[in-house]
């Protein structure tokens, strides 16, 4: 067998492996809820494989940045008005109507996370990644981390006046039919 047909057939192997997982996210996209389940499960079995190994605590802590970092992009809007000279976000009510663009959109996010989740889990499997550290400290150090910098975001989103989620807004879904009591005053 010559070794050019080897490369051949692995690199056939490889793109069939990639194009049937791109398919599989394709057709995973609509299924909002069902993936951040999925996700839920991943994210459990992790925290289970940490309490049971007790260790792996500075991988956690990496992964609870990355995760955090990962949700600062979520919250924050594609163009940023302190920062860019691009068109800004409506502050008064006459400003034009401008939708919220993310500057990670949900489903870049949710992958994101999955990835990450899965890479950390299959890192608890290799001891020489176990630091011994006080995880104490480390998770402490996060709190503060994590408070200081969702502060510092909803103090941005106050400022600019953005709400980053769907819940509570406005939604015009068509003519909507009258009731009989607003007939009455018709007529």
């Amino acid at each position: 067998m010559n070794p050019g047909d080897d490369r051949a057939f692995a690199s056939e192997w490889i793109h069939a492996v990639s194009r049937r997982y791109q398919h599989l996210l394709d057709r995973s996209t609509p299924f909002v809820r069902r993936r951040w389940v999925a996700l839920s499960v991943i994210a459990l079995i992790y925290v289970l494989r940490i309490l049971i190994v007790q260790g792996f605590y500075l991988i956690t802590y990496a992964l609870g940045i990355y995760v955090l970092s990962l949700f600062i992009a979520f919250l924050s809007p594609q163009v940023d008005p302190e920062t860019d000279d691009a068109p800004s976000l409506p502050v008064l009510g006459s400003d034009e109507f401008r939708p919220f663009v993310r500057r990670l959109p949900e489903f870049k996010f949710w992958y994101s996370i999955t990835r990450a989740f899965c890479v950390a889990f299959v890192l608890t499997f290799f001891d020489v990644l176990d630091v011994p550290v006080f995880w104490p400290i480390l998770f402490i150090y996060w709190v503060m981390l994590v408070i200081s910098t969702m502060k510092r975001q909803l103090l941005h989103m106050v400022k600019y006046k953005y709400v980053p989620f769907t819940s509570g807004k406005q939604r015009y879904g068509g003519r909507e039919v009258q009731s009989s009591a607003d007939e009455a005053d018709a007529s």
